[in-house]
C-alpha cells in the first residue's frame, strides 16, 4: 500500500488541510486490493458471454441431427404422384407408407343419396300431412308449428336424423332438398308418407341421386368405399378420386422425400460449422492483440476434440461406411461442406442404407448424437453446463470477497473522515492558541512582541 502525504502548509498557518481528498485518497489505495478481484470477474463474465452462445449453437446441432436420427424424423417421410390428376390426386403419404408404384383403375365414383319434392309456386303455402325419413315420422300441422317448407326444413334438421334439409328456390318454384350426410350406399336415403298443400295439391319426392360406393381396382384388387376420398387402399397413403375412367390405368408412385432430407442435412452441415466458428473465434487475439476470453480453455478442446471423433466414428450400414458417401467433406478449419448431388445419389442407390448409417444404433449419428449429449449446456453433466457452473461459483465468490471489501472500507472512510476532521480542526486552531500564549506572556513579562521601537 502507498504512502498518502497529507499537505497543510505551516503548522501555525491554520489553514488545515482538505479532509474528504485525504480520506478519498487513503482509501483509493486501499481499494486497489480489489482490482484483481474485479478484473477476475469481468474476465468470466466475458467468458459466460461465449459459453451462452456456444451453448445455444450445440442444442441448434442436436436439433438438426435429431431431424435426421430419429424414426419419424425426414426419412420416415413420404410423397406421392399420380399419372392422372383428373381422375386421382394424392392428399397425404404418411410415414407408414413405403417407397413403390401402384396400379389404380377408377370404375365409378362415390355418391351421397339425395331426394327433392315436387315444385310449388308459393314457399309459404300451409302444408298438411307426414313424412317418414329414414324411420322417423314427421307431422306436419299447425300443432307441430312445421306448416311450411322451411318449418319443416328446421324440424328435420332439428331431429339429428343424419339428414340434411334444405328449401332451394329457382323459376320453377320452392322445393324441399334432403341430403344424406352419410355417403355411399349406405347413406341411402329412405323417404315415405305423404304432404300436401293448400293451394299446390300433393307433393310428390323422388330421388335426385341414388347413394353409391365408389368402385375401383388397386394393384388388381376389386375395392368398394362409400367416399371418395380413399385412404384404406395403399398403407399410409390418401388419395381423392375426382373422376370416373373404366379400364384406364393410373400410376401412383409413392417416394422417399429426398427434398426434406437435402434440407435437413444442409440445417446439419450448417449448425456443425456455426460451433465450430464459436470454437475456432476463441483460439485467437483480439484486434487490440488481447487473447479471447477462452483462448486455450480446455471445455473448447474437449468439445473440439469430441465433434472431430464422432465425425468417423461409428458402425457402417450396408454400402455406406462414411459420412464422405453422404457428400459430407471436412476443411482445414474442422467445418463440413455438402455436396448436395453426392448426397441424392447415395439417397437414389442405398436409401436404407444411408438410413441405417444415421439411425442404427452404434452408427455415426447416434454416437454424434450421444456426443452431444455429453457437451451441451444440459444439466447435470454437459462439458459447457460445467464450465458454466465453475464460473458461477467462482463468480459468486469474488463478489462476496468485493462485498466484504466494500463494507470494511465504508467504514474505514467514516473512521477517518472523523479522525482527519478531528484533527484537522486542531490544526486550525494553532494561531488562535498562539495568539493566546502571547497574550499571557506579555502580561508576565510586559514583553510586546508587536511593538516596532
Amino acid at each position: 500500500m502507498g504512502t498518502v502525504g497529507i499537505n497543510f502548509g505551516s503548522a501555525t498557518s491554520g489553514q488545515g488541510f482538505d479532509v474528504a481528498s485525504t480520506v478519498t485518497q487513503i482509501l483509493a489505495s486501499a481499494q486497489a486490493i480489489e482490482t484483481p478481484w474485479k478484473n477476475q470477474l469481468t474476465a468470466l463474465q466475458a467468458q459466460d458471454t461465449v459459453l451462452s452462445t456456444l451453448g445455444s449453437d450445440l442444442a441448434k446441432l442436436t436439433t438438426s441431427l435429431q431431424a435426421l436420427t430419429d424414426f419419424s424424423g425426414v426419412f420416415s417421410e413420404k410423397q406421392g404422384s399420380s399419372s392422372n390428376t383428373n381422375v386421382l390426386s394424392l392428399s397425404s403419404a404418411n410415414t407408414s407408407a413405403s417407397a413403390g408404384s401402384h396400379t389404380i383403375v377408377v370404375n365409378s365414383l362415390a355418391q351421397t343419396s339425395s331426394e327433392a319434392s315436387s315444385a310449388i309456386a308459393d314457399p309459404n303455402d300451409t302444408l298438411s300431412g307426414s313424412l317418414i325419413i329414414q324411420g322417423q315420422t314427421f307431422t306436419v300441422d299447425s300443432a307441430h308449428n312445421d306448416t311450411t317448407l322451411a318449418s319443416l326444413a328446421s324440424a328435420i334438421n332439428s331431429a339429428a336424423i343424419g339428414v340434411s334439409a334444405n328449401v332451394i328456390t329457382d323459376s320453377t318454384g320452392s322445393r324441399l332438398s334432403l341430403v344424406s350426410k352419410t355417403s355411399g350406399l349406405a347413406g341411402q336415403l329412405s323417404v315415405t308418407g305423404s304432404i300436401s298443400g293448400a293451394s299446390a295439391g300433393p307433393i310428390a319426392f323422388s330421388i335426385s341421386q341414388p347413394g353409391l360406393d365408389a368402385s375401383l381396382k388397386v394393384d388388381g384388387v376389386a375395392i368398394t368405399t362409400s367416399s371418395n376420398t380413399v385412404s384404406n387402399a395403399i398403407p399410409g397413403v390418401t388419395f381423392q378420386l375426382l373422376g370416373s375412367s373404366p379400364g384406364t390405368q393410373i400410376q401412383v408412385e409413392i417416394t422417399n422425400n429426398n427434398t426434406d432430407i437435402d434440407t435437413a442435412m444442409g440445417n446439419f452441415v450448417a449448425a456443425y460449422n456455426a460451433v465450430i466458428n464459436d470454437i475456432n473465434g476463441q483460439e485467437k487475439n483480439d484486434s487490440s492483440g488481447k487473447a479471447e476470453p477462452l483462448f486455450g480453455n480446455p471445455t473448447l478442446s474437449l468439445i473440439q476434440s469430441q465433434m472431430a471423433g464422432s465425425l468417423f466414428s461409428g458402425a457402417a450400414s450396408g454400402a455406406i461406411t462414411n459420412i464422405t458417401q453422404l457428400g459430407i467433406g471436412l476443411n482445414n478449419d474442422g467445418t463440413l461442406t455438402l455436396n448436395a448431388d453426392t448426397l441424392n445419389s447415395a439417397l437414389n442407390s442405398n436409401f436404407s442404407d444411408v438410413t441405417g448409417f444415421l439411425q442404427n444404433s452404434g452408427s455415426f449419428g447416434q454416437t454424434l448424437a450421444s456426443s452431444l449429449n455429453h457437451l451441451g449446456a444440459q444439466a447435470p453433466n454437459g462439458a459447457v453446463y460445467l464450465a458454466q457452473q465453475q464460473n458461477s461459483a467462482q463468480e459468486k465468490a469474488l463478489s462476496t470477497s468485493i462485498s466484504n471489501e466494500d463494507t470494511l472500507l465504508a467504514a474505514q472512510k467514516i473512521q477517518l473522515t472523523n479522525e482527519l476532521n478531528t484533527a484537522n480542526q486542531i490544526l486550525q486552531s494553532i494561531p488562535s492558541q498562539l495568539n493566546q500564549i502571547n497574550q499571557i506572556y506579555s502580561a508576565i513579562t510586559g514583553y510586546n512582541q508587536n511593538r516596532t521601537g
